[in-house]
């Protein structure tokens, strides 16, 4: 009962966004916003429906319980979505699920955007450890753990690509001591 309450409200959140990022898409493309990364979308919209399925199958097929250390999980998870709501509200029209880049656009930089490129990633990569294991779902966590990290290592460098040729990404967010020129050599 309490895992059915839980995850059909996780759910519940998720449409609610993707409603919300369909507006904003509409308006972002209104003003002449450009999509990119169309090809690898798709692959994100499979895993994150699969992470809920895996783990909706492995608390029901194992009889899963919530975990012994479930207030400080709740507790995480109940900051990731403060997270998540900061990170979402600080890009206001300009959050979407997509890639979808509005040239020449201002880029935020406040809000945890201040800290950080890319809080919703890290929010979300939280987000696959910490939900599976307030019901003890390692399989999933593992699983989606890493199949998140593959997802974004073909993600972030597409968004950052497109920021950077439609606006003033790379000035707003300069490369530390050429640290991303210096990997690109290894």
């Amino acid at each position: 009962m309490l895992f059915t309450f839980f995850i059909a409200l996780v759910i519940f959140q998720r449409v609610a966004e993707l409603c919300i990022a369909k507006k904003n898409e509409r308006w972002m493309k209104n003003q002449g916003a450009l999509e990119f990364g169309e090809g690898h979308y798709i692959f994100i919209v499979i895993v994150h429906s699969l992470f809920f399925v895996s783990y909706i199958i492995e608390v029901f097929h194992y009889d899963k319980i919530i975990s012994p250390i479930w207030p400080i999980l709740l507790s995480l998870f109940l900051l990731t979505q403060a997270g998540r709501f900061w990170a979402l509200a600080s890009l206001g029209r300009y959050w979407n699920t997509k890639i979808i880049v509005l040239p020449k656009a201002e880029i935020v930089k406040k809000g945890p955007y201040r800290f950080i490129k890319h809080p919703n990633y890290t929010i979300v990569s939280a987000e696959f450890i910490i939900i599976p294991l307030l019901f003890q779902a390692y399989i999933t966590a593992m699983l989606f753990t890493i199949l998140n990290v593959i997802i974004l290592a073909i993600r972030i460098p597409a968004e950052e690509k497109a920021l950077k040729e439609l606006t003033s990404y790379k000035e707003a967010f300069p490369e530390v001591l050429g640290l991303s020129k210096r990997l690109k050599k290894v």
